[in-house]
């Protein structure tokens, strides 16, 4: 293990900037979407409080984008060790790139979460079949996070593109099973609770 640097001088300014904007635009969506849907939830609890803990699904949904950014800042600052492994201009702008997707990527689901969410429970109050619409529309956009988690992941850099391909083919597959899954599970228990 060498003491010495290794590697571009500047590289490593990319990689932990993609780190932050990993975490921070992950958390700005975090942090939009739940005060978004937290205020439809305060709104819609003073006419029919019971709704309240049934209705905080898309607060939670939200607060899950942090940890998306969360994970993808830890794995690129930990890949960023210029004195043990050489670290190039390009393995900083992969981790930018990652960053930037995964942080962009939680962003815009949380704007859609807030959106859905406030809009969602407000209506859930008025009328109950809109409970499982609401909760799939949310699936749907916080699948859009887990899309910038996914493809620019930085253990991808050093992947061919086959490789990211037949990984993403895979990942979508079982994201459309498992989506398709919840919706057969919120219908029956709908249909068992006779909502």
């Amino acid at each position: 293990m060498s003491s010495t640097f290794s590697g571009d001088e500047t590289a490593p300014f990319f990689g932990f900037l993609g780190a932050a904007a990993a975490l921070v635009f992950s958390c700005m969506g975090a942090a939009y979407g739940t005060a978004k849907s937290g205020v439809g939830v305060a709104s819609m609890g003073v006419m029919r409080p019971e709704l309240v803990m049934k209705s905080i699904v898309p607060v939670v949904m939200a607060g899950v984008l942090g940890i998306y950014g969360l994970i993808i800042a830890v794995i690129i600052s930990t890949g960023i060790n210029p004195k043990a492994k050489s670290y190039y201009l390009f393995d900083g702008y992969a981790h930018l790139s990652s960053g930037l997707a995964c942080g962009l990527a939680g962003l815009s689901a949380g704007m859609a979460i807030g959106i859905v969410g406030d809009a969602g429970v407000r209506a859930n109050a008025q009328q109950p079949k809109l409970f499982v619409g609401m909760i799939l529309i949310l699936i749907f956009a916080e699948a859009l996070a887990l899309y910038g988690l996914m493809w620019h992941h930085p253990f991808f850099s050093s992947w061919s593109i086959q490789s990211r391909l037949e990984w993403n083919a895979l990942a979508l597959n079982k994201r459309i099973y498992s989506s398709y899954y919840v919706v057969v599970r919120v219908a029956v228990f709908s249909k068992i609770l006779g909502r």
